[in-house]
């Protein structure tokens, strides 16, 4: 690092001080992206809608996040990433106050469908834009612990901030005022991030300076890439899977632990919350953990079997100790640690294919935007017939399930890795 004054390109911690921003800007725009998570389905509700017309909402809202996620990666390669958050934040921004002034402030059940839908692609595009930027701005040495960052702020701004200030904020704005301030924090971080977000890679070149003009070819590549490169889709696989019990047991679980055992709304709030928390932590230290003794290693152990072990356990230890919140806090804790050992994923994937980072990162977040539907689609059909503690067997049978894909996903750095294992499980 250059002594005297802090600059954009100076280096901090081991990383870039523009980078560093980026990450706070995610925090922020993330923030104000999770405000409304906590009370919307409920506030369309009570505003006349039936529960099936609010969950409507979020399903389109849902499909529009998922191509977001996957369009995100193609066009910061083939743009650049500012371009990509730009358009994120500019498709937030615009169609959030559709939503709230056409929507909301109407109670046009059509006007809510249409511009709360087009408004989920932006978030994805705003901050996969900016995760693509972390893999070509990176140190492979070091990109796990990047990615590990970048997850921690994400889920710091839309889980903890994203839920914490609507907690303070609704008995003084209200629903609709707590709404419109979320507006605030998309504005300051979204400008943030796109004001330190300079294109280029770790060398200086500019990401897209060898692609030409946006064509067809340049957008169907996140698309071609999964038979051109089948490791690429089976890390796909892996993602959609990585996250599947959260979105999962978040429908699930408020029922199981206030009407089964027993603890107020409160209480699983907080036991959620400090699940989030753990979730956060671990994806850095994951990714500093993956760095040093393989990213593989650390997804086949800690995320593949400890996510089977415990999203079974998540139901039975709180079952057999009943309405017990430190035990139902350590077994959270256990739960998310585990979800996040699936963090070097986003360091593999462009390592999968270096001359196509955006298009395996496209693949990566199109996995993310999927396990949000997969996860509650097995909770429909599992829960249905055998109630939560199939739904627990099933979440430990697919994560089990992914463990076996592991070895067909190879980088470089295999061989390490593979040392490292039989070193690790011998001792």
């Amino acid at each position: 690092m250059k002594t005297g004054k802090l600059h954009l390109d100076s280096v901090l911690f081991g990383f870039p001080v523009r980078l560093i921003l980026g990450f706070v800007a995610i925090l922020i725009f993330m923030a104000g992206d999770g405000v409304e998570q906590a009370f919307l389905s409920k506030y369309i509700v009570d505003l006349g809608f039936t529960l099936d017309e609010s969950a409507l909402v979020f399903s389109i809202y849902g499909i529009t996040l998922a191509i977001g996620s996957w369009l995100a990666g193609v066009l910061a390669e083939v743009w650049g990433p500012r371009r990509g958050m730009l358009l994120g934040l500019v498709v937030w921004v615009i169609f959030e106050i559709g939503f709230l002034s056409l929507g909301i402030a109407q109670e046009n059940y059509f006007m809510i469908l249409l511009m709360y839908g087009i408004r989920g692609f932006g978030y994805p595009l705003f901050a996969f834009s900016f995760i693509v930027w972390v893999a070509y701005i990176t140190e492979e040495k070091r990109l796990a612990t990047a990615m590990g960052c970048f997850f921690f702020m994400f889920t710091g701004g839309i889980g903890f901030l994203g839920s914490f200030y609507p907690s303070v904020m609704l008995p003084i704005l209200g629903y609709v005022g707590t709404l419109w301030s979320s507006l605030i924090w998309i504005i300051l971080g979204g400008l943030l991030g796109i004001l330190v977000v300079n294109d280029k890679d770790r060398n200086g070149n500019l990401i897209a300076e060898k692609k030409e003009k946006t064509n067809l070819s340049n957008l169907t590549k996140g698309i071609t890439i999964l038979w051109e490169n089948p490791k690429v889709a089976i890390g796909g696989i892996l993602r959609t899977i990585n996250t599947s019990a959260w979105f999962g047991y978040v429908v699930i679980l408020p029922v199981f632990f206030t009407s089964t055992l027993h603890f107020d709304t409160t209480e699983w709030l907080l036991i959620w919350t400090i699940c989030s928390l753990s979730n956060m932590l671990f994806n850095v230290i994951w990714g500093m953990i993956g760095d040093k003794i393989g990213w593989m290693f650390v997804i086949r152990w800690f995320g593949c079997i400890g996510s089977a072990i415990t999203s079974v356990l998540f139901y039975y230890v709180p079952l057999a100790f009943g309405n017990n919140f430190f035990v139902a806090v350590c077994i959270a804790i256990l739960f998310g640690a585990a979800i996040a050992g699936f963090t070097p994923l986003s360091a593999i994937m462009p390592a999968l294919a270096p001359a196509n980072k955006g298009a395996a990162m496209s693949i990566l977040n199109l996995g993310a935007g999927l396990s949000s539907f997969v996860g509650p689609a097995i909770v429909g059909v599992v829960g249905s017939a055998y109630g939560i503690q199939g739904v627990a067997w099933a979440f430990g049978i697919v994560y089990a399930a992914s463990f076996a894909l592991t070895p067909f996903i190879q980088t470089d750095s295999k061989k390490k890795e593979d040392a490292t294992e039989k070193t690790v499980i011998a001792q």
